[in-house]
C-alpha cells in the first residue's frame, strides 16, 4: 500500500511521544547523542545501495548542481526555518495558547517538513519502497520521545501532520510514476541517496549542509533524462 510508510512514520511519532511522557528522565544526554549517532550511520548505510542505480553520470551531476542553485535561489531552508520560528514565537507571545499547541507545532516542523520526509514519500510513491520512511520512523520516534519529555502530549499529534504531508507526496509520486521510465526512477533514487548521506553526516555533526536547498535536485532527472 502506498501509504504504508507514512502510516508507520506517524504511528512511530505517537508511540515515541507516549514513551517520552512516561519516561522523562531515564535517558541521559550522553546516551541520546550516542543513539542518534548510531541512527545517522544507519541512514548513511541505507543510502549506499541507491548509489548503484545511476547509469548516466551526467544526470545526477547536473541534477545536483542545478537543483542546488535553484534551491539556494529560493532558499527553502531559510524560509521553512523562519516559518517554524514565527509559529513558535507567536505561541510564546500568546499566553492563551496551551503547551499542547506548542508541542504540536514543534513536532510538525521537525518531523513533517524536511528533506527526508519528501524523499521518503517520493520513494514510496514511485517504487512502493518504504525503507526510507521506515528508517525515518525510528529516528522520528526517538526524536518524539525527547521532545515530548519537554513539550508534552502535543508532540504526539504531529504524527497526523506527518501522515498527511508524506502521504500527499507519496500519492502524487504514484500518479506520475506510470509516465516515468525505470531509468528516470533510478536517477531519482541516486540523487535521493546522495541527499540521505548528507542528512546522515548532518546528524553526526560532521557537516551542516542545507539539505532542503538541495531537494529540487530530486525532480530534475525527470527533465534531464529527456535530453541526456
Amino acid at each position: 500500500m502506498i501509504l504504508t510508510g507514512s502510516l508507520v512514520n506517524g504511528a512511530a511519532i505517537v508511540v515515541g511521544a507516549a514513551v517520552g511522557l512516561l519516561a522523562k528522565n531515564l535517558l541521559t544526554e550522553k546516551l541520546k547523542k550516542a543513539i542518534m549517532a548510531a541512527l545517522a550511520l544507519f541512514t548513511i548505510g541505507l543510502a549506499i545501495p541507491g548509489l548503484m542505480d545511476s547509469s548516466n553520470a551526467l544526470v545526477p551531476i547536473l541534477s545536483m548542481v542545478l537543483g542546488t542553485v535553484l534551491g539556494e535561489w529560493i532558499d527553502l531552508d531559510r524560509r521553512i526555518t523562519a516559518l517554524g520560528d514565527r509559529l513558535q514565537s507567536g505561541l510564546k507571545r500568546d499566553q492563551s495558547q496551551s503547551s499542547l499547541a506548542e508541542g504540536f507545532v514543534a513536532g510538525s516542523v521537525l518531523f513533517a517538513v524536511g528533506a527526508m520526509a519528501i524523499l521518503g514519500g517520493m520513494k514510496s510513491g514511485l517504487s512502493g519502497d518504504h525503507s526510507l520512511l521506515f528508517a525515518k520512523s525510528v529516528i522520528d520516534g526517538i526524536g518524539a520521545l525527547v521532545f515530548a519529555a519537554t513539550l508534552g502530549i502535543g508532540v504526539a499529534f504531529s504524527g497526523v501532520t506527518v501522515l498527511v504531508a508524506e502521504g500527499s507526496v507519496a500519492i502524487l509520486a504514484s500518479l506520475i510514476a506510470p509516465y516515468l521510465g525505470q531509468a528516470v526512477i533510478n536517477e531519482i533514487s541516486f540523487v535521493g541517496s546522495l541527499l540521505m548521506i548528507g542528512l546522515g553526516l548532518n546528524l553526526l555533526g560532521v557537516t551542516k549542509l542545507k539539505i532542503l536547498n538541495m531537494v529540487p535536485a530530486v525532480l530534475l532527472p525527470i527533465l534531464l533524462c529527456l535530453f541526456l
